[in-house]
């Protein structure tokens, strides 16, 4: 069983190798998500002097759009990869955004004072922490008291299939271990209560979850493949273990059927999100 320092360095070494996919196609994952990060910003409660953290941001939503809305305000994006923050930073400089900082840290080891933080926003993040208790325990710690922490995370695969078509075609060809049951993985998070019983574990209050559809639009099957292939964590290792003639069947079986999606010039697969927000009491 790998300690959680081992398992955050493979974390980082796998999203610095990631960034460049993510940045290649990021204005179709802006949209693909984009009903996730307005559904957590709405529960958030944005004031324009907003004090907020932003915790495995990737390459920055949902906060470069709460800076936005914060005009004399402060976000804070925090990541494993300093790769990814690079990105978030090229964004944030395309777009006018000016009132971010960037920080390379651990979820579970925030490196602020406690009650700084209006409100800690953790879009897609949960299920790959090593230590979630400690890791929302921090979040917590840095919140001000009524100020909230919002999340999403991926419900079961079959709500998915915009990701679980490429992994069963993956599947035809490669051996794909199944995730051990409390380790990182995509959907570890998706069983109802889950992130909730968390919160409250951290001492949360007024905890609510609700469901939001996704869908991920390409403009063919083809650059669907390309897409997945290129910025999905779990399809990118997978291929890295197979041959170039494995790889080209693999990519002929998830053409093949992603193409029931195809509608009008556009593929559509749907896919659904799970957000929990909470509020950390008055002492």
């Amino acid at each position: 069983m790998p300690t959680g320092d081992e398992i955050r360095d493979a974390q980082r070494v796998t999203w610095a190798g990631l960034s460049a996919g993510w940045e290649k196609w990021d204005s179709i994952i802006i949209d693909q998500l984009g009903p996730v990060s307005a559904a957590m910003i709405e529960r958030l409660d944005i004031a324009e002097d907003q004090q907020h953290l932003d915790i495995a941001s990737g390459t920055g939503e949902p906060g470069l759009s709460i800076a936005r809305l914060s005009p004399k305000g402060r976000v804070v994006l925090t990541d494993l990869a300093p790769e990814m923050l690079d990105v978030a930073a090229r964004r944030a400089t395309a777009q006018g955004v000016a009132n971010i900082e960037r920080k390379v840290c651990s979820a579970d080891d925030l490196p602020f004072n406690g009650a700084t933080f209006d409100s800690v926003s953790v879009r897609f993040g949960y299920m790959f922490f090593p230590d979630m208790v400690k890791a929302t325990a921090e979040f917590a710690r840095v919140l001000k008291p009524g100020g909230r922490l919002c999340s999403s995370v991926w419900v079961k695969p079959e709500e998915n299939p915009w990701t679980a078509i490429a992994m069963q075609a993956i599947a035809t060809e490669a051996v794909l271990a199944p995730p051990g049951p409390d380790g990182p993985n995509m959907f570890r998070c998706a069983a109802p209560g889950y992130v909730s019983a968390l919160y409250e574990g951290a001492g949360l209050r007024g905890v609510v979850e609700w469901d939001v559809d996704v869908e991920l639009v390409t403009r063919s099957p083809a650059q669907y493949w390309e897409m997945i292939s290129e910025h999905v964590s779990l399809a990118v290792a997978a291929l890295q273990r197979v041959d170039d003639p494995a790889r080209e069947r693999i990519r002929a079986h998830a053409i093949a059927t992603v193409s029931a999606f195809e509608k009008d010039g556009k593929v559509r697969v749907p896919g659904l999100a799970r957000c929990i927000v909470g509020t950390k009491p008055a002492p």
